[in-house]
Order: C-alpha cells, then sequence, then structure tokens
C-alpha cells in the first residue's frame, strides 16, 4: 500500500500543479503565436517585428526596475512591515515606466540604424512594456498571497492574448505586421487596467500575506516610510540583474537585424521562442512557486531552505537533461511546422538543446543569490554574462549568422552557470546553523 505524502506537501504539489499547468499552456499560446505569425508573414516581416520585439524587451525591465523581486525579499523578510515601501512604490513606478517608454521612444525616433519600418514598429511597441510591468507586478503580489490559481490565471493573459492577435491577424482580416504591433500596444493598455484595483488593494492594506499571521494596523500606522531615493538603493541589485537577463539572452536576434538582416533575426527568433517556452518551466519553479518561499525560509528556516535547494538542484538538473534530449530529437519536426522557409531552424535547436540542462541548473543554482546579501555578486555574474554574449555575438554573427549567436548564446550559458556555482557555495543560507 502507497504511503500518504506528508500534510504538507499536498498543498504544494496542488499550488506547483496549477502553477505547471498554466506554465504549459502559456508554453503552447507563445509556441502557437510563433508559428501562426512565422508562417503567415514570412522571414522578413516576421522578423523585422521579432527583433523590434526584442528590443523592446531589452529595455522593459527598466519599468519597476527591480521592485517586485525586493517587494518578495522584504515581505519575505520583515514580513508586514514592509508595507513601509509602499508609498515610495508608486512614485518608483512612475518615474521608471516614463523612462523606459520614453527610452524606446527616443530610439525609435533618434537612433542611427532606424529606418522607417524599425522606427514605425517600436512605436507601435512601445506601450507594451506598460503591460509587461503590470503582470510582473501584479504577479509578485499574488505570489506574497500564495494565490496560485489566481497567478496562473493572471500569467496566461499575456500568451492569451498575444495569440488572439495572432488568429485575429490570419482571419481574412488582412492585418499588417505593423497592425499586429499595435494589437501588442492594445493588449498592454487591458492588462494595465486590469492591475489597477489590484494594485490599490495592495496600497490599502485590502491583502493577505501568507506566512506572517494578520496584519496589524498599528504596526503599518507607525513605521517609518521610506523615499523613493532609499527604495533605489534596495531595489538597484534586482533592477540591473532584469536588465542584464534580456540582454544576456536577446541581444542576438538584436544584432542579428542590424548586422545580417531582418530575415535571419526571424529565423534565429523563432529558434529563441522555443527556448522562451521551455525555460518557463524552471520559471515557474522557482519565480511563481518557491522564491516568496526561500526569502522566508533563507531568513526564518535556514534547515529546509538547504533541504528544498539540494532536491531542487537534483529535479532540475535531470528535468533539463531529459528536456533537452526531447528538443534535439523533435528539432527536424520544426522546419515542418514553420516552413520550408525557415528551414535553417534545425541546426539552431540542436544546438540550442545543450542550452537546456545548463539553464535549468543554474536557475537552481542561482537561486540562493536572490536571498539576502547575495544580490550583488549575482549582478556582477550576470554583468560578466551579458558582456560574454554582446562581445561573442559581435564576433561570431559576421561571419556565421545565426549559428554564430547560437554559438555565442551557449557560452554565455555556460559561463553563467559557472559564476553561479562558484557564489552558491560561499552562499550563507547554505552554511551555518538552522
Amino acid at each position: 500500500m502507497s504511503q500518504a505524502l506528508p500534510v504538507p506537501w499536498r498543498p504544494a504539489l496542488a499550488a506547483l500543479s496549477v502553477l505547471s499547468l498554466a506554465t504549459a499552456a502559456g508554453a503552447a499560446m507563445v509556441f502557437l503565436t510563433q508559428v501562426v505569425l512565422a508562417r503567415h508573414f514570412g522571414p522578413a516581416h516576421y522578423g523585422l517585428f521579432a527583433s523590434s520585439l526584442a528590443t523592446v524587451s531589452l529595455v522593459a525591465p527598466l519599468a519597476g526596475f527591480g521592485l517586485s523581486q525586493f517587494r518578495l525579499k522584504a515581505h519575505g523578510a520583515e514580513g508586514w512591515a514592509a508595507e513601509r515601501w509602499q508609498p515610495a512604490s508608486s512614485r518608483f513606478l512612475v518615474l521608471t515606466s516614463v523612462l523606459a517608454v520614453g527610452g524606446v521612444v527616443a530610439w525609435a525616433l533618434a537612433g542611427p540604424p532606424v529606418d522607417a519600418a524599425t522606427r514605425s514598429m517600436l512605436l507601435a511597441l512601445a506601450p507594451f512594456i506598460l503591460g509587461l510591468l503590470a503582470v510582473e507586478q501584479i504577479g509578485s503580489k499574488l505570489r506574497l498571497e500564495e494565490r496560485h490559481a489566481a497567478l496562473a490565471g493572471w500569467q496566461l493573459l499575456m500568451p492569451a492574448g498575444r495569440l488572439a492577435i495572432a488568429l485575429l491577424a490570419v482571419a481574412g482580416l488582412s492585418m499588417s505586421i505593423h497592425a499586429v504591433a499595435w494589437g501588442h500596444a492594445v493588449l498592454a493598455v487591458v492588462v494595465l487596467m486590469l492591475a489597477v484595483p489590484q494594485w490599490r488593494a495592495m496600497r490599502s492594506g485590502d491583502w493577505t500575506l501568507k506566512g506572517h499571521g494578520p496584519r496589524d494596523p498599528l504596526l503599518a500606522r507607525d513605521i517609518v516610510r521610506p523615499d523613493a531615493r532609499m527604495l533605489f538603493r534596495q531595489a538597484w541589485p534586482y533592477g540591473v540583474a532584469a536588465v542584464l537577463y534580456p540582454v544576456f539572452f536577446q541581444i542576438g536576434t538584436v544584432l542579428l537585424k542590424y548586422l545580417r538582416g531582418d530575415a535571419e533575426a526571424g529565423v534565429f527568433g523563432i529558434a529563441l521562442a522555443v527556448m522562451t517556452a521551455i525555460y518557463l518551466f524552471p520559471t515557474t519553479v522557482y519565480q511563481k512557486f518557491l522564491l516568496a518561499r526561500l526569502h522566508r525560509w533563507a531568513v526564518h528556516d535556514r534547515a529546509r531552505f538547504r533541504q528544498v535547494y539540494r532536491l531542487g538542484c537534483i529535479g532540475m538538473l535531470a528535468s533539463g537533461l531529459l528536456v533537452g534530449v526531447v528538443l534535439a530529437a523533435l528539432s527536424g519536426e520544426a522546419v515542418r511546422v514553420f516552413g520550408e522557409r525557415y528551414a535553417g531552424l534545425q541546426p539552431l535547436l540542436m544546438l540550442l538543446a545543450v542550452c537546456v540542462p545548463v539553464r535549468f541548473l543554474s536557475t537552481a543554482v542561482g537561486a540562493v543569490l536572490l536571498t539576502e546579501g547575495q544580490m550583488a555578486y549575482r549582478v556582477g555574474a550576470m554583468l560578466a554574462a551579458a558582456t560574454a554574449a554582446a562581445l561573442l555575438n559581435l564576433l561570431l554573427i559576421p561571419a556565421h549568422g545565426a549559428m554564430g549567436a547560437a554559438f555565442a548564446t551557449l557560452a554565455a550559458e555556460a559561463l553563467l552557470l559557472l559564476a553561479m556555482y562558484h557564489g552558491a557555495r560561499r552562499a550563507a543560507a547554505l552554511r551555518g546553523a538552522p
């Protein structure tokens, strides 16, 4: 007779199952969106859209600049007392959002290599930053509340909306690729409007923080409230890390556009879209499910932190190897799915399949570097990896095109894993008394 799991694991497995199903659905939607747009518009037009969206994605983390990650850390360590950061958070969000959207607009209007088609595409996609910001900020609130079903639904808004836009584009409406970009702007506005009630509830204290008992109104009234400058001093490592990640991952698509043209950028963009869908799995486990708990355990229950950390590393390595093998085996089917115009996909995916176990393990190993006192090292590691990615892309793309970008991506992933491992060995949360 099988032995029942300990009671504390049952809600954890249920929550992880809900988030995993939502992640699978989101990955399927992302994949279908790429298939529909790529087949309908072809490499050149799709490449224009994909490279412009990658450019926007490079800038998007400036909006919020690490606030959602810092909120998880602050509430994990301080509990309800972390509400003292809320007034400054609103001002911080407005300022950083203006800078991020304004940066894209300025590049579109004044960037030397930007042609007319790219300019109009970037201007249409600039508001998409606000939708991504809303998803991230409300997602952190739902993680702190441990409302996993609501989080799953919230995280599906963007993939579902993007798939709907893609289907409308090919459903006889004769939408241009620029109309697809404007559809993304409308989607961002809708998501932003849906986020406003959640944000207001958090500002008024009408929400539930799990793991820290009931809210004390007297504490909320008496605590000192920091200003936006103090918030910046606390959040900047998370912001820099968030900015470096898309540079590390998306820079190849952007450089391919300017060094080899939209068509080659489109093919590589498809390969990265497949990888993005795969990487949603470790993101779900760590960012959406475990991270708020890890921040709490790193301060209040180190024995549990170490146990979960070690199991996570083993599980991520095993699952990454399995998924990488499956991706390599099925890489030939990608050309059948996307069409003969994307014949270069198979070798790209076979090479990028090696990145899968590297990324999965890197996510698990680096989780300890998101906790108390470790972010400065994590930022340095990501800066080194992002710099390596940019330099290797500049070196390899002119001669080797998309395959050069894929080699640069693999090398940068390996460097990041080594750096994360080196930092994790010194982390205080993995040593000492519980």
